[in-house]
């Protein structure tokens, strides 16, 4: 069984015991979270939600709150001397997928 859920804006496809990296939640590691966008859900049968299933949801729990890799933004104007760099790094989190409710 696999289901669709909406988080931080983005849609990721989960099945029980999967370890997910998403938008930072609030939280400590340890801690349980309940997604209640739930999109589809699939398996023998599959539910299709318009645009959300009601009554289903997905339990997880966070793993670890972290920061992702550093991406560099370069910045150039030919010819003018000018050129900035910067870095950014994200905040994100880390759940384990408990169980899917339907």
């Amino acid at each position: 069984m696999f289901a669709v859920i909406k988080t931080g804006g983005k849609q990721y496809k989960v099945a029980t015991d999967d370890v997910i990296t998403i938008e930072r939640l609030q939280g400590e590691a340890g801690d349980v979270i309940t997604f209640d966008e739930v999109l589809l859900i699939g398996g023998e049968t599959t539910v299709v939600g318009a645009p959300v299933i009601s009554g289903a949801s997905v339990s997880a729990t966070l793993v670890e709150q972290s920061r992702a890799k550093k991406v560099i933004i370069f910045k150039k104007r030919r010819r003018k001397s000018w050129r900035k760099k910067e870095g950014h790094r994200q905040d994100q989190s880390v759940v384990k997928i408990t169980a899917i409710n339907a």
